[in-house]
């Protein structure tokens, strides 16, 4: 329930365009129908998207890539998984942020990043998706899509 000072303007989405006291027409609703309020997730709230990282270059020992990749998983601690080669990897995990486009520029910078710090090859990404939570369950429950990111860790293909 909504409470709303006395006098004051009672609109939702938009301002009021009553006047301070004066009333609101009544509308009729046809006999069995049901009144359905829509609700809309306000635009700038951080949503949890699932991202797969696909990188791949010249050749490495696995070893360093293995042990890069745990690196990764400890600097960056949303890391569900990590599978790797010696000459390509895929990252999942969940991102939080406000859009996709947010999510997509986080996760195109994650390489990057912390390739210095976690002494990744030098691969260039040449594979990105990003799904909302509600797409990434719906194609679980479906038995389509990336399978469950289990077990988590790092493991080879």
């Amino acid at each position: 329930m909504r409470r709303v000072r006395p006098g004051a303007g009672a609109s939702r989405g938009g301002t009021a365009s009553r006047k301070v006291g004066e009333e609101r027409a009544l509308t009729s609703v046809a006999a069995g129908a049901r009144y359905e309020e829509t609700y809309e997730e306000p635009k700038d709230v951080p949503r949890l998207w699932h991202v797969t990282l696909s990188v791949s270059g010249a050749e490495a020992p696995l070893k360093e890539v293995r042990r890069g990749l745990e690196q990764l998983a400890h600097d960056h601690p949303f890391l569900l998984t990590s599978r790797y080669a010696n000459d390509h990897a895929e990252i999942r995990y969940w991102e939080e942020a406000r859009d996709l486009h947010d999510a997509a520029a986080v996760a195109l910078r994650l390489w990057g990043e912390h390739r210095q710090t976690a002494q990744l090859p030098p691969w260039e990404i040449v594979g990105l998706e990003v799904i909302d939570r509600e797409t990434y369950h719906y194609r679980i429950a479906e038995g389509f899509g990336p399978l469950p990111a289990t077990p988590v860790g790092v493991h080879p293909f």
